[in-house]
């Protein structure tokens, strides 16, 4: 069964920055593409970026282009998604999610795992 746990979450101020995590189990990723989504109060869920597992090659939303950066790890099969730069309207639960397939989308429907989300308050 697949697993996808984020973590890293938590309340800074803005122009701060923050990694998050997100540990996959269950299957490998070198096939795949994930991706990192989020969901602020009383809006839908949105694409933040996504990336290529087997290249690394990355994709990203035009409100965090230049701020975010999203990695992988091979070795521990881990996502990460580097935030900098940080607003207020970045405040919302970040989600990590995966596909079965290796082309990176910027549809949640494309998607086939997702893990719990993980808060990202950001204070002024």
């Amino acid at each position: 069964q697949v697993q996808l746990v984020e973590s890293g979450g938590g309340l800074v101020q803005t122009g701060a920055s923050l990694r998050l995590s997100c540990a996959a189990s269950g299957r490998g990723f070198s096939n795949s593409a994930v991706g990192w989504f989020r969901q602020a109060p009383g809006k839908e869920r949105e694409f933040v970026a996504a990336l290529r597992w087997s290249s690394g090659k990355t994709y990203y939303a035009d409100s965090v282009k230049g701020r975010f950066t999203a990695s992988r790890d091979n070795a521990k099969n881990t996502l990460y998604l580097q935030m900098s730069s940080l607003k207020s309207e970045d405040t919302a639960v970040y989600f990590c999610a995966a596909r079965k397939t290796s082309m990176p989308t910027m549809a949640l429907s494309d998607y086939d795992y997702w893990g719990q989300g993980t808060q990202v308050t950001v204070s002024s």
